[in-house]
Order: structure tokens, then C-alpha cells, then sequence
């Protein structure tokens, strides 16, 4: 059996060229083995070429093929150049697709290979990887355009318009001949004749490390991918994808002088697009039965919650809020061809030093697929998409994925919301509404997916909440962009000497654990044991191993798909129509259908944490009381003791509206001819009519910044629009 021979010369490593091993012929195996399993799919190659022109072959089938087969499929992954041409060889020499007179057909068909078992990651390629054929995962990163790239140029004669043979072209550099015209023999300029040249379409990708994968700190590595054919266009950033393909390098050039250093890439075989939500989990049959009589407990929510952040005391309504948004709902496609997102989004907002970003970098490390972003170093470019010039792409235009694209079928947590520039957060309206991002630039016009829940943290404005003032006041975003979240937690300091002691006693706590653990380990303790340590450690000890709890999800997320029963559905509509009932045609607006939506969704991923086929009455009761809590905190009017969405959704409640009706009314009533009145008289006749001095001085500032009003002079105030 072949192998690869690395001999050091000079304290240096030489990987033997893998084609430069010679092997037995296997062509005859090959006609064995295709004629065997690959018939039906040879036929329709016939039938429908041009249009299908790749013959895919499964490896694992390669491998179950008795001896022969393990044996084509060891030199496959040794010689790969070799093997496929042995296939090709195959294919014509017994007009196994095409008869005796379609040669040219049968050597354009692709061969191709999938469902390899073992795959590499890109940090982990080294030199004898190179001309093996090798298979990596990731994220895809970047994607050129597709255009064509000629693979074997006909050139004519300037002076006699003789014509060349064909002349092959290799990656890289155009080649053109430069003896002689052998019909003249003038030693002239050759023109190319595209007509009868070949091209092939060609198109290059960058594949970049999954996050999940990575240890702390470790930066992704990425791997450069050069597809051709019909592989072009298949995939669009932020798909994961499995390459296979054959390694190959190419000598680095400084200022003209070859460098001994080499750049590698991956000449793309095949591509497999992972379809199943969390395919790269993999679950072994002692985890599922883990998972299953984890479902199974009578106390999972209590340890569901109890494994969200433990180190950090209290916030259990938050914990248990995070543990139905990591679930998720369920994603619809309706008949008409609309979706539903199954998405569950969710802000928290709140005094600074309460945690906030620890509980969203833990949620990360939960979820099996996430991505931490602060919105503070953040751009719309880096958080969406964008279509970018630069190097990688040769000088064409490439589109390159953000974190929301990265984060499909996951969830992305963005801290310090606030923070963002204004037409940054406005690139997050329609990843988290409609859960694609479109790009149109340089030409390049596309729809990207970001199928994740958004988690986001935020400061108030003012450094500490106000909880008396409408939250779209006093957070630095948009009434449209908090609409989009399904719950909004309101996060606040208070001195509270009963909780600062359990708090102050559980931060201690956590740090002693830590001390004790980092002193027994450089310096054994007497008397201090396994067991000890596991003891101090259960107060912040998760009740579910990190391991155990990402996979759980994931198992969820691929098999549970609940369906509301009639229990849980009257009492979803009857806590709607309840808070709907409270309003008449004088009052505010307690709830929209975008609050019922929500429900329903929060209620789904509550279902979904038992692995249950039906949303029960329990989950429902479960969510009201969530989305009760939420409401309370971001749209209850203490003034008129009612609730009121629109202080949530718009910034600015029914009783601030009507104010500002009888401001503009009293400023039409009072003004002279032009529409000019006296502030201080405005005020008056307002104030007599029972409003509050400062709500009404403060409602005549929002005129004036909004433009609806403004100042001819100090003291004055006109309406733009009378």
C-alpha cells in the first residue's frame, strides 16, 4: 500500500508529491463497483446531460464494498488526482454513460465524492496534508462572484491567421504561446480566440472555523476554497458546509523572488450543506438516554433555570425567560408562502454592574451555535452583511457574512445596544422581523439568512432607570427596533439589605470556591478532597453539565415540534382578549397581536424544554406569567394605573398623545393671525384645564425637537403645519 514519504534534508521537511507514488491500476475495480451501484445514476447522467453532469459517489458505500473497496478508498484519500482519473478512465473505456463516439462528453463529467468520515479543522491542516484529499466544516465566510475562467485557450496567428492546438491553462497566470507560428514561422503576437477555448465557471469561497468549537480566546482560522463547475453558486455566507476536497499550495512571490513559504488552498470536490438544525452535535445513544430522563424529571425547569449562569444570584424570571429563548418556537412556512419566525427575541436593559453581559456570554456558551458581538465595536456591515473589494477576491466584489448571518439557527447576543450608531441598529430591522438580510451592492443583489434569536443587553441613557419615565425615552434606540423584541426585561439596583446580604454572601462564596480550588491545586490541603471541593462547590455548581445542556438543546431543537392543545389555546386568547377588553375607545391600547404572537412562541419553547408533543395548560400559565412580569415593568402606566403598549413600542403613552393634541388645539386657540402664541399663555390655559405644569412644558420641548412646532422668537411658539 501507498504512502506518503516526508525524508529531511538540511533539518528540512519534503512531503512527497502524492501523484508521484506509483499505484496498481484500478480501473477494472472501478468498472466493477460502478456497474454494481451507480447504474440508475449513470442513466439519468445520460438522460439529462448537459444539465447534470456529476457522478457522486458515496465514500461509505466505497468502504462497505469489501476489500477492493477499502482499498479504492484508502487511495482516494492518499492519491486523489490518480483516483479520479481512474474512474474517468473507467467511465470511457466501457461507454459506461456515453457511447464509443461521445468521448468528449464522458471527460467532462465531474467526479465527485461524499459522506467522508473524518473531518479535519482548518487550524489543524499541516504539510502532509497536502495533495491529500481532505474534508473540513465550517461557516461559510465570503463568496466571490461566479465568472468564468479559461481552462485551455486556442490562440491565432496575427500575421497568417494560423491557428494553435489547444493550449492548457493552469490556475493562476494566463499562459499564451511564444515560439514561432509554426504555419509562418514569425515569431509574432498570437490573439485569443475565446470562441474555441474552453472555460469553466469558477467561483471562491472562505470557510471559517465554526465559534462553537473554539476554546477560549482562540481566534477562528479560515481555509480559502476554489470550486468550479456546477458546485458554483450553491451556497451564499453563513450556510455551514462540509468541503471535500483535495489539498493544494501555491509558492508565495515577494517583489518577484519565490519565497519558500507556502499559501495552501482547497480545491473543491464536493459540497454538502448541513440541512438538519445542529447537525455538527453529535448525540451517542448513553447522551440521548442522559437527555431523555433529564426531560423525563419532575423538577427539570427548576434545573433547567438552576444551570443558566449559577454564579450569579437571583434573576430567576430572567433564567427562566433565556431557558425558553435558547428552546426557541417553532419556524412556520404557510401555504401562501409567508413565515413565521419560531425566533424568540429578548432585550434586557438596566443599571450598570448587574450582570448583564455575564448572563450573555453564558447564554453563548449554552447555546450549541452562538455568537457574541458588543454593539459598542459593532458596525452594520459586521453585524448583517456586506458586499466588499479586496484582495481575497481578486479585485471583484465578494459578499461577506456578519454575526446575525454566522448566528443562523442559533442565537446572537449583542451587548451594549445603545451603544450602536444610529444607521447601524437600523440594519437589525429586518434580520430580527423578517430573519434575512438583503444586500445590494456593486451589482451584487442577495438574500441572506440570520434564522436567530437576538439577545441584547442595554444601559439607560441617564446611567440608572427611571422607572416612572416610558422606556423608548431613556434607551438609545428606536420605538420601531424594541417593538421587534418579545420580551423586555427591566433590570434594576435598589437597596434592599434582605437581598444585598444574599447577594453579597453568594459573590463571596463563588470567590472562596475559587480560591480554594487554585490553592489545593498548587498546594494540596490536608483534609481537603474531591468530595470537599464538590461540596463547597454545589451553590454554583450548574445543576446540568454545560455539555450535557447544549446537547439537550439541540436534541430538542432537531425532535420536538409541540402543538398547541385546546387547553393551552383558550387560555393564551382569554389573557388576550382580557388585557384587549381593558381598553375602550378613550383609553390606551394594552396589547397588540405582535404581544399574542409572542406568546405563542414563548409558549412552544416551553413545551419544547420537557420534549413534549402538546403545549399544555402549564406552559401557557408559564408564559402569561413571564410576559406579565415584562409588561408590568415596560408598558404599565402608574398615572393612569392601566396598561398601555405604546409606551413600550412608541416612547410615548395615550395620555401623552392627548396632551399633545390640546397643546397644538390651545396654541390654534390663543396664537394671533399667524399662528403665533405666547408659550407662558399655552401653559396657562393648559394648566387651568388640570394638566401638570412639567408634563406640559416637557410635551411642548418634544413639539419643538420633533418639528412640529418651532420658535419665531424667545417666548413664542408657531405650528409648522396649522
Amino acid at each position: 500500500m501507498r504512502t506518503a514519504t516526508i525524508n529531511k534534508i538540511n533539518g528540512e521537511k519534503r512531503v512527497a508529491e502524492a501523484e508521484d507514488v506509483e499505484i496498481t491500476d484500478r480501473v477494472g475495480d472501478w468498472v466493477k463497483f460502478l456497474k454494481k451501484f451507480y447504474r440508475k445514476q449513470m442513466g439519468e447522467i445520460a438522460r439529462e446531460y448537459p444539465h447534470k453532469r456529476s457522478l457522486s459517489i458515496d465514500y461509505k458505500q466505497l468502504e462497505k464494498w469489501g476489500k477492493p473497496g477499502l482499498t479504492l478508498a484508502d487511495e482516494l484519500l492518499r492519491t486523489p488526482g490518480k483516483t479520479i482519473d481512474d474512474v474517468k478512465e473507467a467511465i470511457k473505456q466501457n461507454n459506461l454513460i456515453f457511447g464509443k463516439d461521445e468521448e468528449e462528453k464522458a471527460e467532462a463529467i465531474n467526479i465527485r465524492f461524499n459522506n467522508l468520515p473524518k473531518k479535519i479543522a482548518a487550524r489543524d491542516i499541516r504539510a502532509h496534508h497536502i495533495n491529500t484529499f481532505v474534508t473540513v466544516e465550517g461557516i461559510l465566510r465570503k463568496t466571490t462572484e461566479v465568472r468564468p475562467r479559461l481552462t485551455s485557450a486556442v490562440f491565432r496567428c496575427l500575421q497568417c491567421g494560423t491557428l494553435t492546438p489547444t493550449y492548457a491553462q493552469h490556475y493562476g497566470k494566463f499562459q499564451e504561446p511564444y515560439r514561432p507560428c509554426t504555419q509562418c514561422e514569425r515569431q509574432t503576437k498570437m490573439e485569443l480566440v475565446p470562441k474555441l477555448s474552453t472555460f469553466v465557471d469558477t467561483q471562491k469561497l472562505r470557510i471559517q472555523e465554526s465559534p462553537e468549537g473554539l476554546r477560549g480566546g482562540e481566534q477562528p482560522q479560515t481555509l480559502d476554497v476554489d470550486v468550479t463547475d456546477d458546485l458554483t453558486g450553491m451556497v451564499a455566507p453563513g450556510d455551514r458546509v462540509v468541503v471535500n476536497g483535495i489539498l493544494r499550495s501555491i509558492q508565495r512571490v515577494n517583489q518577484g523572488n519565490k519565497s519558500t513559504l507556502f499559501d495552501i488552498y482547497l480545491e473543491c470536490n464536493s459540497i454538502e450543506i448541513a440541512e438538519k438544525e445542529f447537525e455538527e452535535v453529535s448525540i451517542d445513544e448513553e447522551e440521548e438516554k442522559a437527555i431523555l430522563g433529564l426531560a423525563a424529571d419532575p423538577e427539570l425547569y427548576y434545573k433547567i433555570c438552576h444551570s443558566i449562569a449559577p454564579t450569579i444570584y437571583g434573576n430567576d424570571d430572567v433564567k427562566e425567560a433565556i431557558a425558553i429563548v435558547l428552546f426557541g418556537g417553532i419556524p412556520k412556512e404557510m401555504p401562501d408562502g409567508s413565515h413565521l419566525r419560531g425566533d424568540i427575541h429578548m432585550l434586557l436593559v438596566g443599571d450598570p454592574g448587574i450582570a448583564k453581559s455575564q448572563i450573555l456570554r453564558y447564554v453563548i456558551k449554552l447555546s450549541p451555535r452562538g455568537i457574541y458581538t458588543s454593539g459598542k465595536s459593532s458596525t452594520s456591515a459586521g453585524l448583517t452583511a456586506t458586499a466588499v473589494k479586496d484582495e481575497f477576491g481578486d479585485g471583484r466584489w465578494t459578499l461577506e457574512a456578519g454575526a446575525l448571518v454566522l448566528a443562523d439557527m442559533g442565537i446572537a447576543a449583542v451587548d451594549e445596544m445603545d451603544k450602536m450608531a444610529k444607521e447601524d441598529r437600523s440594519a437589525l430591522h429586518e434580520a430580527m422581523e423578517q430573519q434575512s438580510i438583503s444586500v445590494a451592492k456593486a451589482g451584487i443583489t442577495a438574500t441572506l439568512r440570520s434564522r436567530c434569536a437576538l439577545l441584547g443587553a442595554a444601559n439607560p441613557k441617564l446611567g440608572r432607570f427611571d422607572e416612572y419615565a416610558p422606556i423608548a425615552e431613556q434607551i438609545n434606540m428606536p420605538p420601531s427596533l424594541l417593538s421587534r423584541f418579545d420580551l423586555v426585561f427591566i433590570l434594576t439596583d435598589k437597596p434592599n439589605p434582605a437581598l444585598d446580604r444574599a447577594i453579597g454572601e453568594h459573590i463571596l462564596k463563588s470567590h472562596r470556591v475559587g480560591e480554594l480550588i487554585q490553592h489545593h491545586r498548587k498546594h494540596p490541603i490536608e483534609g481537603v478532597d474531591d468530595e470537599y471541593i464538590q461540596r463547597e462547590l454545589s451553590p454554583v455548581q450548574p445543576e446540568i453539565e454545560p455539555k450535557l445542556f447544549r446537547k439537550y438543546i439541540a436534541y430538542a431543537k432537531r425532535n420536538s415540534f409541540p402543538m398547541l392543545s385546546e387547553e393551552a389555546k383558550e387560555t393564551l386568547i382569554e389573557y388576550y382578549l382580557n388585557l384587549r377588553n381593558l381598553a375602550d375607545s378613550n383609553k390606551p391600547v394594552p396589547v397588540t397581536a405582535r404581544q399574542l404572537e409572542a406568546l405563542v412562541r414563548l409558549a412552544e419553547g416551553s413545551a419544547r424544554i420537557r420534549l413534549a408533543k402538546t403545549i399544555e395548560q402549564s406552559d401557557a400559565e408559564r408564559v402569561i406569567r413571564i410576559v406579565d412580569t415584562c409588561l408590568r415593568q415596560v408598558a404599565y402606566d402608574a398615572e393612569t394605573g392601566s396598561f398601555d403598549i405604546d409606551k413600550w413600542v412608541s416612547g410615548t403613552t395615550k395620555r401623552s398623545r392627548d396632551l399633545i393634541r390640546a397643546i397644538k388645539e390651545v396654541i390654534r386657540e390663543v396664537g394671533d393671525e399667524s399662528g403665533t402664541a405666547q408659550v407662558e399663555n399655552v401653559m396657562e390655559a393648559l394648566v387651568n384645564e388640570g394638566h401638570a405644569r412639567d408634563d406640559v412644558k416637557k410635551r411642548i420641548e418634544d413639539l419643538l425637537r420633533e418639528g412640529i412646532a418651532f420658535e419665531p422668537r424667545r417666548g413664542l411658539i408657531k405650528l409648522l403645519v396649522r
